[in-house]
């Protein structure tokens, strides 16, 4: 929890009060690979802050394939944001690739924060707006670069991961074949 606190400290002023409500509405978890903390078909309340390790959200299609929509390592959050937004229940399974560690809140209870601590306001904003960048770049780069383009950006963004989780999740999140995720290795290990 200190990691988070930390974190936002270096956004915003954080009194005393609203620390101390932070820690009332958490859980901090240790999660094991395999884990998974939100099913399809659930309800969901729990939105979670990474420590340590990766988790993933991913839905499967009606052919049976699964597509990665994101990896949260360090210091990002995760959930299935639509189900909690619009209270409908989920249509993403969020499991842990690796052993991880998170901080769990009720989103309902988190987003209290706002109306007993409007400092935060401005950094939800923030957090919000940076995930919309983040959303818009990933469905941009899936339009407009090759597959040996996107992993390049992969390997940038998640080059502590790359070698800890399976291949076929690499390539979920790549939108191409796990044999075109192997052509484009051996590609790239000639250069």
């Amino acid at each position: 929890m200190e990691n988070l606190i930390n974190k936002i400290k270096e956004r915003l002023h954080l009194s005393s009060e609203a620390e101390a409500f932070l820690y009332s509405i958490s859980n901090e978890k240790e999660l094991v690979k395999g884990d998974v903390v939100i099913r399809p078909g659930q309800v969901v309340k729990k939105t979670y802050f990474v420590i340590s390790g990766c988790l993933r959200s991913y839905c499967i299609d009606t052919n049976g394939k699964e597509h990665t929509l994101l990896f949260a390592i360090k210091d990002w959050w995760i959930s299935d944001y639509m189900a909690i937004h619009s209270e409908d229940i989920s249509t993403l399974t969020i499991e842990c690739l690796t052993d991880s560690k998170v901080i769990e809140f009720n989103a309902k209870e988190l987003d209290e924060i706002h109306t007993r601590f409007p400092e935060f306001e401005s950094y939800q904003r923030q957090n919000l707006e940076r995930h919309v960048v983040n959303l818009q770049m990933r469905i941009l780069n899936q339009l407009q670069l090759s597959a040996a383009e996107r992993y390049d950006l992969f390997l940038e963004k998640y080059s502590d991961i790359e070698k800890q989780i399976r291949n076929f999740h690499v390539a979920s999140f790549l939108g191409i074949t796990q044999e075109s995720l192997s052509r484009i290795r051996v590609e790239r290990a000639k250069k």
